[in-house]
């Protein structure tokens, strides 16, 4: 996805995850999934163990789905069962007001938004689209498509030049101190964590700003 708009010669660069960050992707999947196992006639109580496996949607489909299947008998097969837990988060995906109202404010500012995330295309864009963020971005940019996942650069420099932006004035926010912040680091980028109640536990880099949440993490990115 890719917005054209007027040539800017100085661009602000506001890259941003998607899972976790954007939206709540575990409370989204935790609703599809609670309403899979209802519809299937399987107890509630197995979300709990399901979201272990998920792992925060890193745990690949497969393996979740072959985990479900050794312990329930949902009458699915391995292939519908996958497809079913990926429609739990790509159609449980929600764009919080508060956040698309962040999202405009750093865009009227003179920034541009885009989604940096790692993931299938498909699955990736669902999820935009469903929650209405491709109304409140610039660009969004999928390791798939690049072939590359954060924290590699070459996903960061697809994202500058999807807004023929640069990442020498460039923010990074994200949930993961593994894949966005340490990509942010290793380019020289700053960076804001969302720490989701988290401590940072790393002592080779830390990010720029901490925050609790990403409507602090963009307000602080466009006052900074």
């Amino acid at each position: 996805m890719r917005r054209t708009g007027p040539s800017l010669a100085f661009v602000t660069l506001l890259m941003t995850d998607l899972d976790n960050t954007l939206i709540d992707r575990d409370a989204g999947f935790r609703t599809g999934l609670l309403a899979l196992l209802a519809d299937r006639g399987a107890p509630a109580g197995h979300a709990d163990w399901i979201m272990a496996v998920d792992d925060r949607g890193y745990t690949p489909r497969p393996v979740v789905a072959e985990a479900i299947l050794d312990r329930l008998d949902l009458g699915l097969g391995e292939g519908d069962l996958i497809q079913a837990l990926l429609r739990c988060s790509q159609d449980n995906a929600r764009l919080a007001p508060e956040t698309a109202a962040a999202l405009d404010r750093a865009r009227a500012a003179g920034h541009r938004v885009v989604i940096v995330t790692n993931g299938p295309v498909a699955n990736q864009t669902a999820k935009i689209r469903n929650a209405g963020l491709d109304r409140h971005v610039d660009a969004a940019i999928v390791s798939e498509a690049v072939g590359a996942d954060k924290p590699e650069p070459a996903i960061f420099h697809a994202a500058a030049a999807a807004v023929d932006g640069s990442l020498e004035d460039a923010w990074m926010i994200g949930d993961r101190d593994d894949a966005d912040i340490l990509g942010a680091h290793r380019l020289g980028v700053p960076s804001v964590w969302l720490h989701l109640g988290r401590e940072w536990a790393r002592a080779d880099y830390r990010p720029t700003h901490t925050a609790g949440s990403i409507v602090e993490a963009i307000d602080h990115v466009v006052n900074a």
